[in-house]
């Protein structure tokens, strides 16, 4: 396993440009062999549109299934949960054309 710490971009995620940068980092990680331990320890805010942007937008990348195999999360607050988890439900839902 290999972790990527989101601490290193900051303990606030807010803005669509933070994640879009942030997943670029990510994905390359995602896409190889190990799984990805998703480290948001230290982390405070977390914006549903950095949540978008950086992990709701690799479904567009990837299944929904295929993204749960290949990483998991450590060290998300409550409302960074919630801002993830609705994200993630937001952006399967549109690409599923609902």
């Amino acid at each position: 396993m290999v972790t990527f710490r989101f601490v290193e971009y900051g303990a606030d995620l807010g803005t669509r440009q933070i994640g879009v940068k942030v997943r670029t980092d990510l994905l390359p990680l995602i896409l190889g062999d190990e799984k990805v331990v998703l480290d948001f320890t230290g982390v405070d805010v977390v914006t549903n549109s950095f949540a978008d942007e950086c992990i709701a937008k690799l479904l567009v990348e990837m299944p929904l299934e295929e993204l749960k195999r290949r990483t998991t999360f450590r060290g998300l607050n409550l409302m960074a949960s919630k801002s993830v988890l609705g994200a993630l439900q937001r952006r399967q839902s549109v690409l599923a054309g609902h």
